[in-house]
């Protein structure tokens, strides 16, 4: 698998990206619907953004023995039911427009925390609860790397274990701020406060990564 991918990405040029066709998005999706049925991923839908980040590139190469026209990449969910939305990014090989013959998911940098709680029609009538369940997983995942930094800094010594401390301390003054700055930004159909937590979750998330 990882030499197929190292193959596929060399079929990527550096040139700028159009976005992708509809017949091509929706080959890919369907592809990606059976791959995850077969999995036994109980998923209720596969969702493949129109955005900015999709991008159909043009290819007349192989992979392998196997014919590629083209490759489509962007960003994309696999919706459950009684759960957040995993929110990840996608690479799609297509043999012509109407048929997909491989995909695979990526990890997604910054994922919206929104997003994941609004997918799912039962997640989305619960979601200040969805939204609170993401952000415990964010605290803990800044609890263990804080862990770490703090061992780290303790072995240092004091100077810098306070520094340490100051750090944690003013970033979270900070997240705080930011968070009830955006409070009364939210936009239509959501309400202020579970913007607000959105936005603890994902600036928590990102100071977990920062501190790893």
């Amino acid at each position: 698998m990882k030499a197929l991918l190292a193959a596929v990405f060399l079929l990527v040029p550096l040139a700028a990206t159009a976005q992708g066709e509809p017949a091509a998005v929706e080959a890919c999706r369907a592809y990606a619907q059976k791959e995850l049925a077969r999995e036994g991923v109980q998923a209720i839908d596969v969702v493949l953004e129109r955005d900015a980040t999709l991008a159909l590139e043009r290819s007349a190469r192989k992979v392998g023995s196997q014919p590629v026209s083209a490759v489509l990449t962007g960003n994309g969910a696999v919706v459950l039911k009684a759960a957040p939305s995993v929110e990840l990014s996608f690479l799609c090989l297509l043999a012509d427009q109407k048929r997909a013959v491989f995909f695979s998911w990526l990890p997604r940098q910054h994922p919206s925390a929104l997003a994941q709680c609004r997918r799912s029609p039962e997640v989305r009538a619960e979601a200040r609860a969805c939204l609170e369940l993401l952000l415990r997983t964010a605290e803990r995942d800044l609890g263990d790397a804080y862990a770490h930094r703090f061992q780290e800094a303790n072995e240092r010594g004091e100077a810098a274990l306070a520094a340490y401390r100051r750090a944690a301390d003013e970033w979270r003054q900070y997240r705080d701020a930011e968070c009830a700055r955006r409070h009364g930004l939210a936009p239509a159909g959501v309400t202020p406060e579970d913007y607000q937590v959105a936005c603890v979750v994902e600036l928590t998330r990102r100071r977990a990564l920062d501190m790893q």
